[in-house]
């Protein structure tokens, strides 16, 4: 509550001689010491995101032979999704089935020889030559055994990515591709599916400034609005301060990550959030107007033989002038937070205090009279000459 309170001046005009003798007092501007609610925050932008995601996709290359779910389906985890065609994995797998057979029974045969020229060498009737290659056949085909088995377990493994299943319960956010549609994996996985965990619980990817990440702390709380809901005020709570930066046309921004819930289901993934961080924050406290610190009265000189009673200032810490009564005085105080405009005050004044936050000029009441006339002075009859 600001005000502007006038002290009238007391004025003594002295007719006789056309002498006058006036005394200017100042005009203050002052405020009242109210409780209220400092709060410092910050402004970004960001994006509305599930907290978990997932892309799902193949390992293995086909065609799309069925397709379960569609956007927005709900899904379990282990459900089946979609499937690719069987028949080319189908016949890798027989082929493979088909070298392992063999290379099983070309193993117990050369395993057979290599144990018969082995018992004939060490009996002295096979020469050196012939116990080599019986080894080098046997070692052989041991490896071939290896190499059919790991083709046939690899084939079989293939065989059953055809199978798409969801790995997580939630909702399928999009869907990639259409049955019939080839997919191939030959360079990296692509992607079929984006399922999201759970959207009642969500959060904003916020974009905050250099200047400004400093002040950001994790457990700080974050409200936001979202253009959907123009009416409509989220709350949410800083969960992590990311340290990679983003460079964007000479401007430097880190990530911010908001977790908000989301039990309405408002929120959907995608839209762009309005984002204030609150950085610092005290409520219920004293305050008064920052300029009520910063100022200091100039008050007329007094007379040479008038007595000092002009109250000492305090040398150091912060202080106010409390009016009271048409007595103005210093009164030491301890500070608190700041947003700019407001101060907490912690201690040496109380609620309902006055303190002057401005001086305006000084009023001349000479002026005013030569303005106005004086009160004293005879009226010429019939009012004033135009």
């Amino acid at each position: 509550m600001n005000k502007t309170i006038t002290v009238w001046i007391t004025a003594a005009v002295i007719c006789c001689g056309c002498s006058r003798k006036a005394e200017t007092t100042p005009v203050f501007e002052t405020s009242v010491v109210e409780r209220g609610d400092i709060v410092n925050s910050i402004t970004s932008t960001g994006t509305v995101e599930p907290v978990n995601s997932v892309d799902v996709g193949t390992q293995v290359s086909g065609i799309i032979e069925k397709i379960y779910v569609d956007f927005n389906s709900e899904v379990k985890a282990g459900q089946v999704i979609a499937e690719l065609d069987r028949t080319t994995l189908e016949a890798d797998l027989k082929s493979c089935s088909a070298n392992l057979a063999s290379s099983k029974a070309e193993l117990v045969y050369q395993e057979a020889n290599y144990k018969r020229i082995k018992s004939l060498y060490e009996s002295g009737v096979m020469a050196d030559t012939d116990m080599e290659q019986a080894q080098y056949a046997y070692d052989k085909a041991k490896a071939a055994m290896n190499k059919a088995e790991a083709d046939y377990s690899r084939v079989k493994k293939n065989l059953s990515y055809a199978t798409i299943y969801s790995p997580i319960s939630g909702i399928v956010l999009y869907r990639a591709v259409e049955e019939g549609q080839t997919v191939a994996s030959s360079f990296n996985t692509p992607t079929l599916f984006t399922i999201a965990q759970d959207l009642k619980k969500m959060r904003v990817i916020a974009n905050v400034d250099e200047a400004d990440i400093g002040n950001v702390k994790e457990g700080q709380k974050a409200t936001f609005t979202v253009d959907a809901y123009p009416d409509d005020q989220f709350d949410g709570t800083v969960s992590q301060v990311r340290l990679q930066a983003t460079t964007t046309s000479n401007v430097v921004t880190y990530e911010v990550i908001i977790t908000a819930p989301n039990e309405d289901l408002k929120l959907k993934p995608g839209l762009t959030a309005n984002i204030t961080i609150i950085t610092e924050a005290v409520y219920d406290v004293l305050t008064v107007p920052n300029q009520a610190l910063t100022f200091k009265p100039e008050l007329p000189e007094p007379p040479a033989d008038a007595p000092a009673k002009a109250p000492a200032l305090p040398r150091d810490g912060q202080r106010v002038f409390v009016k009271n009564a048409g007595d103005l005085r210093p009164v030491p105080v301890e500070t608190g937070m700041t947003n700019g405009f407001r101060t907490e005050i912690r201690s040496g004044i109380g609620e309902g205090d006055t303190v002057v936050t401005a001086q305006n000029a000084d009023f001349d009441p000479m002026t005013a009279i030569k303005k106005q006339g004086s009160p004293f002075m005879p009226q010429r009859p019939g009012g004033k000459r135009r």
